[in-house]
């Protein structure tokens, strides 16, 4: 005859666990691990975290690390500022003169004077200097035309440039 089977000596046999049972089991252990650690941006926010300390204390970094400021540059170099652009002040309109002004403007004009004298002793002028001259004299026959001052077109070239300056020079 077959003798029964001895129940081992120790530990009594845990009863197993049913599917359902590890499963429930399973799904409690994953809910519990989705909610650890520190929510979004703790470290970025620490001051939502100080709230739980006490207010006399003063709140310390909770970044980890060195907090000294890094020399980006090498010993030697030098920081090269970028050129900031001056802003330019707005430009007030010109005053605008009456013709009569600006020809009496024109005719009492120093520098005008001189070229004119350079050029009635037979000097020479730079291409800037004739330049500047030729834009002048254009402008007052404009203005001499608006005001009704007109030259003698019988005489020739010459004599109308002497009656100009003698014009111009107050003569």
């Amino acid at each position: 005859m077959k003798q029964p089977a001895r129940a081992p000596r120790g530990k009594p046999a845990a009863k197993r666990k049913s599917r359902e049972d590890l499963n429930m089991e399973a799904r409690d252990r994953k809910r519990d691990k989705k909610h650890r650690g520190h929510v979004s941006g703790s470290r970025a926010n620490p001051v939502a975290q100080s709230q739980n300390q006490k207010k006399g204390t003063a709140a310390k970094d909770p970044r980890v690390g060195s907090k000294k400021p890094v020399p980006l540059l090498a010993a030697g170099q030098k920081v090269q500022q970028p050129e900031v652009k001056k802003k330019q002040p707005a430009k007030a309109e010109k005053v605008r003169m009456t013709p009569a002004e600006e020809l009496a403007m024109l005719e009492n004009d120093e520098r005008l004077d001189q070229l004119l004298d350079r050029l009635e002793n037979g000097d020479a002028l730079s291409a800037e200097e004739q330049a500047w001259l030729d834009e002048t004299l254009d402008r007052i026959d404009v203005l001499m035309e608006e005001l009704g001052i007109e030259m003698d077109d019988d005489a020739d070239d010459e004599q109308a440039e002497k009656d100009m300056l003698r014009l111009l020079k107050g003569n």
